[in-house]
């Protein structure tokens, strides 16, 4: 059986799309290469021809993955500070906590990118600071960009660890409070 010329390309990207499901409501540890290659299909063997390694998988998924929360997150240059609550608002969601595996990487595999070798670190501090670049310049500020996306990780970690849905959405409401309040006061002090 011939395979188009661009199959190899197409099964990459199905295991990159399957793995990172996987690992963000799994965890990426908790599955070997046969059952990451099972999901789309395939048997074990094959996942070489794909990735040297299942770190070198790791690094690309937490590019794929971050670089995606960049573009939902992080604008392009027209968005301000009502979109930008907008989309925490969104971030700081029940459906957020709900469903890790279509949403953002960092609160899913966040512990498990720490405890991964220098590359996969330093791949996901490109774009992390990217993400807290681009809400500085709406921000007007290093700082608070930084406090915002730390403390919108922090809830979202914190809100999956509990088992009760009302303290959840407490955990969730009293960010979007805290921050909008952040962004207010930051308005304020830029239109005096």
């Amino acid at each position: 059986m011939r395979y188009s010329p661009n199959h190899k390309l197409e099964t990459k990207e199905k295991l990159l799309e399957s793995s990172s499901v996987s690992a963000k409501k799994s965890g990426f540890a908790t599955v070997g290469v046969d059952g990451l290659m099972k999901a789309i299909g395939l048997s074990g063997g094959a996942f070489y021809s794909h990735f040297s390694s299942k770190d070198e998988l790791f690094a690309a998924i937490v590019e794929r993955e971050l670089c995606q929360s960049l573009a939902r997150l992080g604008g392009h240059g027209e968005q301000d500070c009502a979109r930008l609550e907008r989309c925490l608002k969104h971030y700081l969601s029940m459906a957020h906590v709900e469903q890790p595996e279509s949403g953002c990487a960092l609160p899913a595999l966040g512990a498990e990118i720490a405890r991964s070798d220098i590359l996969v670190r330093q791949q996901a501090e490109i774009w992390i600071c990217r993400l807290q670049e681009s809400w500085a310049r709406i921000l007007d500020s290093d700082s608070l960009a930084w406090a915002i996306l730390s403390q919108c990780i922090g809830a979202l970690v914190v809100a999956r660890m509990l088992a009760t849905a009302d303290i959840q959405r407490t955990v969730l409401q009293s960010s979007q409070e805290e921050i909008g309040r952040q962004i207010a006061g930051r308005q304020q002090a830029i239109c005096k």
